[in-house]
């Protein structure tokens, strides 16, 4: 099983640092999400400071980006790293499109996606082979091109991964992507009973087979020292955990466990701006199904117990500040990296 985390260096500066500790440490890859900064910015300088190590956004948001300035950002990272590059694109809610990124919401975002996809593959077929664009899709186009425009071919292709909750995307995956990115909002009941199956439903579509995808996946992660500072751990993963259990699309996961009146108080105490109210909603109950609880010392089997057998990369790791929390970090990445 790979393993990868996100960067979480507090400035661009700070990037090439941490990307080269956690090669180092024996990562696998390395992604950047798209929270308070460009996801893409950052990888360049991880592309340059890395040799081995894999790199990718996890998630760029599509719609705000036309497919053909995606295209060209993630041709020029993959031949810059040598084919390290991974392209992760997800496609947010509707209040954040329109009212955060200024981006019109004209259809459902899962068949808009897939449009997406197919034109992104589309334009890296004629970067590749120099073919006469010809993909017209229902949202997006691809028919005009020249050399002066064209980037030319690339040995290596662009994994196309995406982050997906609902049945719709999660078939997407199994159809058109190389692999998911499942959401940190997620349980290991909703990834068995309504993710993988999706998945596989979709590459039957397509003729493709389970093991064809990656399944990254992790959840959040409840760790310390002693029970003590895992106890001090736990409001502000129950806090993340309700702001995300307030959007109404991630709604299925609290209904698959019986939680759907839960998720309905979240969204209205967050249309109220209750934000500070909202954790009180999540139980310890809750908070295992969602999060791995324990001490550093008891974390690894439990990660293992929850996860390998489900997901082919492991999405894992914690914020360091200090030289023992590296060492303990590292310790982690190689206990789990043992059968």
């Amino acid at each position: 099983m790979r393993m990868e985390t996100a960067v979480m260096a507090p400035t661009i500066q700070a990037v090439a640092e941490y990307a080269s500790q956690m090669e180092e440490m024996g990562y696998d890859a390395v992604i950047t999400p798209e929270a308070g900064h460009d996801p893409f910015l950052p990888l360049m300088i991880v592309a340059e400071h890395t040799e081995r190590l894999k790199f990718g956004t996890g998630v760029a948001i599509a719609f705000p980006r036309s497919p053909f300035s995606v295209a060209q950002m993630a041709w020029d990272l993959q031949r810059f790293s040598g084919g390290r590059f991974m392209l992760g694109l997800g496609t947010q809610v509707k209040g954040h499109n329109e009212r955060r990124y200024s981006t019109p919401w004209p259809a459902p975002p899962g068949p808009r996606l897939r449009d997406y996809i197919l034109c992104l593959k589309a334009i890296f077929n004629t970067f590749q082979t120099n073919e006469r664009p010809n993909y017209q899709g229902k949202w997006y186009q691809f028919t005009l091109i020249s050399p002066f425009f064209n980037p030319g071919p690339n040995s290596n292709g662009v994994p196309i991964y995406i982050s997906a909750v609902n049945k719709y995307n999660c078939r997407l995956v199994g159809e058109l992507c190389d692999g998911i990115r499942m959401h940190g909002f997620n349980t290991p009941k909703y990834t068995r009973e309504v993710i993988i199956p999706s998945i596989e439903e979709g590459a039957q579509k397509a003729g493709r087979k389970l093991a064809d995808i990656d399944i990254v996946g992790g959840g959040f992660l409840v760790t310390g020292a002693n029970e003590e500072e895992v106890e001090r751990a736990k409001p502000p993963v129950k806090q993340q955990i309700a702001f995300y259990g307030s959007t109404r699309s991630y709604l299925p996961v609290m209904e698959c466990h019986g939680w759907g009146e839960v998720g309905m108080r979240l969204h209205r105490l967050s249309m109220e701006g209750r934000w500070t109210e909202m954790a009180s909603e999540i139980t310890d109950e809750m908070l295992d199904e969602f999060a791995v609880v324990g001490t550093y010392d008891e974390v690894v089997p439990k990660i293992k117990e929850r996860y390998f057998g489900i997901v082919t990369t492991l999405d894992f790791g914690f914020a360091i500040q200090s030289t023992e929390q590296a060492e303990r970090l590292r310790w982690m990445v190689q206990e789990l990296r043992k059968p």
